[in-house]
């Protein structure tokens, strides 16, 4: 879970240094940095929902 939120932290300062610098001098881009933050947990939940269905699969019935 730790793995988790440093991951999410780092895509989070890397998405706002992004949209930062996308944006020029009018206005911050949100539209930018939301999406890219958006792609970021999305990977990360369907990388942390790949794991755990794996791990269901080793699963013995053990009679």
């Amino acid at each position: 879970m730790i793995r988790f939120a440093l991951t999410l932290v780092f895509f989070g300062v890397l998405s706002l240094v992004v949209g930062s610098l996308v944006s020029g001098d009018d206005y911050f881009d949100w539209g930018v940095t939301g999406g890219l933050f958006a792609l970021a947990v999305a990977g990360e939940c369907a990388r942390f929902w790949l794991k755990r269905s794996r791990a269901k699969k080793r699963q013995s019935s053990g009679i």
